[in-house]
């Protein structure tokens, strides 16, 4: 049982800055409801997309000091003089594949003898995530390919999604386009690709399989999702197996290149594996069968699967072009034989009301029970990095990094 804990929301300092928040205005209420003994109050904050005015409205105390709260909730990495010394945060951290730009920030947190849970390893015992703002990175991925197109060609326009108050307003626009015979795909069968068929499915297209959109032409617009056993294969001849894809993908060879002969839009949703094959290299673009126009790549794995990912780009300039022949980056829409090219790297930041409803929710249901009561499936101690300024054991691998020896 939880006795007067006490959970700050912290305002987002990372640059640029993100307009998401872990638990909105409402869920505040549904949190004291739940959790009677827990006491939750924000910090003040002018980038948020939820207003000041909006906590104050429903009696979320704003006034209080965040070195009074015993948690503190951000979303994205938390600056590093602005951390609170014994403390327990949660936010993304981005330190557990050793990323190099957050090394400092790691250190900081071990120094300050501070507790980090990061939301990207709060799991199931199966492994499945249990909270991700994935579904909305596809939503807006796709619908900004779609953008993308209507500007490529000037055949319609669509208003930047981070322009409109809502996903109810973003689609209700998207519903005045219509797309001539074209040829849509998308990569990926998770939570990423379904937010991006979510999108999708408010065109109300044609949708085919694989085969289908290899080998047939259409007179409407269509789409296509595909997954591992469509655009990889064994090296060794053997029937393709997921499980024995996912642990062994050195063993596999593209099967990409057939695809970019007739898709007109790609939507990149796929979790990539750096020993996994690539999907297009700088050669295929150059081939004089290569059709794809527009790529939107939501994975955005920098210059590896897609070789035209080149660098993330970011909501306020979501586009640029790249030069096939050249191999480099120009302006969006200069150039008719460029591809267009999509890669923000915080898409659901686009639509942040509905992201940090549905983050919150999960948080309220899947990981405070764990959090301020018993953990009994260990969804709160796979998460934990550090502990009162100790690495844990599952993440002793960071010791090194840490320590700028790797």
């Amino acid at each position: 049982m939880t006795i007067n804990k006490r959970i700050g929301i912290i305002r987002e300092t990372k640059n640029p800055p993100d307009k998401r928040v872990p638990i909105t205005p409402a869920q505040v209420i549904t949190i004291n409801e739940k959790f009677p003994d827990v006491k939750v109050c924000a910090e003040p904050s002018e980038l948020r997309c939820y207003t000041d005015e909006e906590y104050t409205y429903l009696d979320v105390d704003m006034t209080c000091d965040m070195a009074s709260c015993d948690i503190l909730m951000g979303v994205k990495e938390v600056k590093i003089e602005a951390l609170i010394p014994n403390k327990t945060y949660l936010f993304f951290s981005h330190v557990a594949k050793k990323q190099p730009y957050n090394r400092d920030l790691l250190k900081s947190v071990l120094e300050k003898n501070i507790t980090l849970i990061d939301y990207e390893y709060l799991t199931r015992p199966d492994g499945s995530r249990i909270v991700a703002f994935g579904r909305w990175a596809g939503i807006v991925g796709a619908y900004n390919a779609l953008r993308a197109r209507g500007d490529r060609t000037n055949n319609f326009s669509l208003k930047p999604a981070h322009q409109c108050h809502d996903m109810e307003e973003m689609f209700a626009g998207l519903k005045k386009i219509s797309l001539k015979s074209k040829k849509i795909l998308v990569t990926g069968g998770g939570r990423v690709a379904n937010g991006a068929m979510e999108t999708l499915n408010v065109l109300n297209l044609k949708k085919v399989t694989s085969k289908e959109f290899l080998t047939k032409e259409f007179d409407e617009a269509v789409v296509c999702q595909i997954e591992p056993n469509h655009y990889v294969k064994r090296k060794d001849g053997q029937l393709f197996d997921m499980k024995h894809f996912f642990a062994n993908p050195e063993a596999y060879e593209s099967n990409f290149k057939q695809y970019t002969k007739v898709a007109d839009i790609f939507i990149a949703c796929h979790f990539w594996d750096d020993k996994s094959p690539k999907f297009i290299t700088k050669e295929d673009y150059l081939d004089p069968d290569f059709n794809i126009s527009v790529i939107a790549d939501v994975s955005c794995d920098i210059a590896d699967p897609i070789a035209s990912t080149l660098r993330p780009s970011t909501i306020a300039d979501p586009f640029y072009g790249y030069n096939p022949q050249k191999g480099i980056e120009e302006p969006a829409f200069t150039r008719p034989t460029n591809v267009t090219v999509m890669a923000v790297d915080n898409l659901p930041g686009e639509l942040p009301r509905d992201a940090s409803r549905d983050f919150g929710k999960d948080i309220i249901d899947r990981v405070l029970p764990a959090l301020l009561g018993d953990d009994d499936d260990g969804i709160i101690e796979r998460a934990t990095i550090a502990i009162d300024g100790k690495l844990t054991p599952k993440y002793a691998y960071l010791q090194n990094y840490v320590d700028g020896k790797e």
